[in-house]
């Protein structure tokens, strides 16, 4: 399975149902309570019951993403940050130690290309930021490989579309 995970509506059009393209600003994803409920009372399994219990099954399945988000200070703007912070579920409590560093152990997730690209970056400060936290995330977030792409906002279809393209080959 591949996601497309955007932060705001594309106009592209998938034909491919391998691939989900979910605008998340058009879900109700409340914010992550920090009660550890999916870890403790519920495993795997969010006690908040809204979108977000629907989404972050698609991203554990999924080998390939494209993230689509607006840099707010460096950081992934409060749409992908809310969404990604309730996919905790995916993840265990449990600690593992990789590359000399620990990081949660996964619940049955898929080993994942990713690529994150990022809009709205004011600074080349703010953009090398965004990319040394997107360097910490793929760990956690279980990416083989992941690329980056800085674009303007008004260029985000056309490189979500050659992107899938690459999917495709």
């Amino acid at each position: 399975m591949k996601l497309i995970l955007s932060d705001l509506p594309l106009k592209i059009s998938i034909q491919n149902e391998d691939i989900k393209l979910i605008d998340l600003s058009s879900l109700n994803i409340q914010n992550c309570k920090g009660c550890f409920g999916c870890w403790t009372r519920t495993p795997g399994k969010c006690v908040i019951r809204d979108d977000a219990v629907k989404i972050y099954p698609l991203i554990a399945k999924s080998d390939k993403v494209i993230y689509i988000t607006r840099i707010k200070y460096g950081g992934y703007d409060t749409v992908m940050k809310t969404m990604l912070e309730r996919a905790i579920p995916i993840q265990q409590a449990f600690i593992r130690i990789l590359d000399g560093e620990t990081h949660h152990l996964q619940r049955d997730v898929a080993l994942k290309d990713a690529t994150i690209i990022g809009y709205g970056a004011d600074t080349e400060e703010e953009q090398q930021i965004f990319f040394k936290l997107i360097q910490r995330n793929s760990k956690n977030m279980n990416f083989n490989k992941s690329k980056i792409i800085f674009a303007d906002k008004e260029d985000l279809d056309a490189i979500v579309t050659s992107e899938v393209k690459k999917w495709e080959r």
